[in-house]
């Protein structure tokens, strides 16, 4: 089968919604071979997608302020955001291209090691130059989101371990874990602030110390990886993609516009936001990132109901639309309140449409091309997102008004749109 043919799909509404992309592509039954669905296959990659959720969502919420203490100007936190996008990009695809055919297990505690070796960097490094390479080649997550090299091997890993109809959830639950983590981290970033002051300690240190916290990701992850089971699909049968790759690329072009705009309001810049503009302190900021990660985290479980209901596409744009509009309003809100509360209102929809993207890629691929279907949607996502953190930080050197959250509201309804303008039966 060449690039360009069409592929099939067994559940109706993937087809669905594939079409209402314009994919021009048919429902076939990836899945022939029984799947294993209960919940221990897929344990230990939620229970180490938690602990990195914590780790990311503790060093997200305290990365801009640290740097900025470091003396780094709001345009030097741009480029160290920007630079830890880019490396996550470039990790990313070489996971899921060419590490897909080995042992997930090793890959995943392989990235264990360097996930260690980022956060010694980060505690150890302080001038600009050297830590922007830190952020490059490392594993640190500014956006308490998953953008990294364990991405696609842990998708894939998940979509080999469940059937079709409970992958949504599954991924759902996943991502659940990540955020639910990630709001234990957020809340924790203010105890180096609270702790040198009631101690005495030196703040800057304090924070650098802090860091550490991914060493302890690092080994509590390794932990849960040497439990995996063996996948249903053996690992030996990862291929790059082949007959998918059309399908791929054309939703990789969708995503990324979302990603770019997603890019200019991750959780780095809404920590300079609120705090340049509001002048929120380190707590309040702390507890508004936490609540928004763990609103955003359990609506992807709603998510897996509506997607069965109207279909995964469906799904993606109806809640995405208002989320954004929500983004934009928090940008001209006249005060914190107003905001905080508009951001509590996006991630309240804003994530409904994660499983569902998810569940639909590994729905249109054959199950070998699983990591390498992952990893392609995902880097031009990554690259999208990188490519507008200096930006942002820029509009905000400029101005304390919120554009990077007008901007970011602006492009990812465009983004919406786009995916309305493919309606079922659309040409391609």
């Amino acid at each position: 089968m060449s690039a360009d043919s069409t592929i099939t799909t067994r559940a109706p509404k993937v087809g669905t919604a594939s079409a209402s992309v314009g994919l021009a592509f048919r429902v076939t039954n990836h899945d022939a071979r029984p799947q294993l669905t209960h919940h221990f296959a897929t344990g230990p990659i939620i229970i180490a997608r938690a602990i990195r959720g914590v780790a990311d969502g503790f060093a997200s919420a305290l990365l801009a302020q640290y740097l900025t203490h470091l003396g780094f100007t709001a345009l030097q936190v741009g480029m160290i955001v920007t630079g830890t996008l880019l490396g996550s990009a470039a990790l990313t695809l070489v996971s899921g291209l060419r590490w897909g055919h080995l042992d997930p297990r090793r890959v995943l505690l392989g990235t264990c090691v360097l996930m260690a070796a980022t956060g010694l960097g980060f505690a150890g490094i302080s001038l600009f130059w050297p830590l922007l390479i830190v952020a490059v080649l490392g594993t640190l997550n500014p956006s308490a989101g998953d953008v990294s090299l364990v991405l696609p091997i842990e998708q894939a890993a998940i979509a080999d371990r469940t059937d079709e109809e409970g992958r949504p959830k599954r991924f759902a639950i996943y991502n659940l874990a990540g955020g639910f983590g990630a709001a234990l981290g957020a809340l924790a970033s203010p105890l180096p602030s609270k702790l040198s002051s009631r101690y005495g300690w030196n703040l800057l240190t304090t924070e650098r110390a802090s860091f550490a916290i991914y060493i302890a990701a690092a080994i509590g992850s390794a932990l849960a990886y040497r439990t995996m089971a063996p996948a249903p699909h053996a690992a030996t049968a990862r291929v790059p993609l082949r007959e998918s790759r059309a399908v791929v690329l054309r939703l990789a072009a969708l995503f990324s516009l979302d990603s770019a705009g997603g890019g200019l309001a991750i959780h780095a810049i809404l920590v300079l936001y609120l705090h340049q503009r509001f002048g929120l302190d380190a707590g309040a900021i702390g507890a508004t990132l936490a609540a928004t990660a763990l609103l955003s985290s359990f609506s992807q479980l709603a998510s897996a109901a509506v997607s069965k209901r109207f279909g995964l596409v469906n799904t993606m744009v109806f809640t995405h639309i208002p989320a954004n509009i929500f983004l934009v309003l928090a940008g001209i809100a006249p005060n914190a309140g107003l905001a905080v509360a508009l951001l509590l209102l996006r991630a309240s929809l804003s994530s409904m449409d994660i499983p569902a993207r998810q569940a639909l890629v590994m729905s249109l691929v054959t199950p070998p091309e699983r990591a390498a279907a992952a990893s392609i949607t995902n880097v031009p996502r990554s690259l999208a997102t990188a490519a507008t953190p200096a930006l942002a930080g820029w509009m905000l050197a400029s101005s304390n008004f919120g554009w990077p959250l007008i901007a970011a509201g602006v492009a990812k309804l465009s983004y919406d749109l786009l995916l309305l303008h493919y309606r079922p039966g659309s040409a391609d």
